[in-house]
């Protein structure tokens, strides 16, 4: 078959040999014209040949311009293990944070026993505060129930004796019953005096001094941490409600130790935070020393995962009025074409997306050069 270009081409050496034949003839005005008017009926009538000719070479599924091939990259698919994350940024807390406070009403400090950093035990002494006044009415006591004793004593005696009346025994037995317990009782606000931990754990916290009045607030007293007992924190937004659930699989980072370990979630709150719109999960880690309460961690939760998957990148997808698909590399009559294949997606993480019909193992993937192509064009696989 000859090329349109060609065809042309040559008409246009005929018609111009035909015209240049006949200049001699043609000299006048009107012989120039009737030319011209020959010339432009040709033209016209080969216009339509060539309009005819592609035509029904497009019909047949040939193309009037010479085929291209494009080069592009192939991967060939195989089965993989596809794993999705929720990926958000929480933080790590203490599950056991203990603010000391005071037994009876408070006081002033006298003494403070511990430091910032400091390692206690439950029951060790942390503070004393001011015990004066207690000690002194505790003398003051101590005395009166010396006296009662001894009159109680002398009482009891001549009643032995039967002198006396039994009102003044039992009032002076009971005056010494009603010192004793007087006694136990200023006894116990002295030991309240003495302020001791509660827990086991490490002093994260001294905001009270000697001198100042202490009640036991946060903001003026001292705090124990346990940092052997950590927990991951991260408030989940609310359209993710019906995906968490308890046990499922965590990956927590530390972004600033450039550390990662695994957990699961132990709790996931009943409620809606109404401000946030976000509901709370808790993921319990083993304590290490690098790791402190409050540092900054990028919690992954695993919410679905699939095995010997089809796995591709996710930039290799594209889309049209039919849904998502890919192009592939095909084996036809010896030739390499691309051709197009439309899929069903399921969920992508990261750089790639799981593929869940339309693509099977050993296809072969444009990777790269897909950009521009159609289907049944011309390919050659580069490297």
């Amino acid at each position: 078959m000859i090329h349109m270009k060609q065809f042309i081409l040559i008409s246009a050496t005929v018609l111009f040999a035909a015209c240049t034949g006949k200049k001699e003839e043609n000299t006048s005005l009107a012989g120039k014209k009737a030319e011209l008017q020959q010339l432009t009926e040709q033209r016209d009538e080969l216009s339509k040949k060539i309009l005819a000719l592609e035509t029904e070479i497009q019909k047949l599924g040939g193309s009037t311009a010479p085929e291209k091939t494009k080069l592009v990259q192939i991967t060939e698919l195989m089965n993989s293990d596809f794993s999705h994350y929720i990926e958000l940024q929480g933080k790590i807390m203490t599950e056991n944070v203990s603010y000391v406070t005071p037994r009876g009403m408070g006081g002033q400090v006298k003494s403070i026993f511990v430091k910032e950093g400091d390692a206690v035990k439950k029951g060790q002494l942390l503070m004393k505060l001011e015990d004066g006044i207690i000690q002194q009415s505790i003398k003051q006591v101590e005395s009166q129930l010396s006296f009662a004793r001894n009159i109680f004593s002398r009482q009891e005696n001549l009643w032995k004796e039967g002198i006396g009346t039994e009102v003044q025994y039992l009032s002076a037995k009971n005056n010494v019953e009603s010192l004793e317990k007087q006694l136990e009782l200023v006894k116990e606000q002295l030991s309240t005096t003495s302020v001791y931990a509660q827990v086991t754990g490490v002093i994260e916290d001294v905001s009270i001094r000697v001198g100042e009045t202490f009640m036991g607030s946060p903001m003026a007293g001292i705090t124990i941490v346990n940092p052997t007992l950590l927990k991951a924190v991260v408030d989940v937004p609310e359209n993710y409600v019906s995906r968490i659930r308890k046990g499922m699989q965590v990956v927590v980072s530390i972004p600033d130790l450039n550390e990662s370990f695994n957990s699961s979630i132990s709790l996931v709150s009943e409620t809606i935070n109404v401000t946030s719109r976000s509901f709370t999960a808790e993921s319990k880690i083993t304590g290490r020393s690098a790791v402190k309460p409050n540092q900054v961690a990028v919690i992954k939760i695993l919410d679905h995962e699939a095995k010997n998957a089809i796995v591709i990148p996710v930039e290799t997808v594209q889309a049209d009025e039919k849904g998502k698909y890919v192009y592939v590399q095909s084996l036809e009559n010896g030739k390499l074409i691309a051709r197009k294949k439309q899929i069903m997606i399921g969920e992508f993480y990261d750089e790639n997306i799981e593929v869940k019909s339309g693509l099977s193992t050993g296809d072969k993937l444009i990777t790269k050069g897909y950009q521009g192509l159609y289907d049944g064009q011309l390919i050659t696989e580069g490297k």
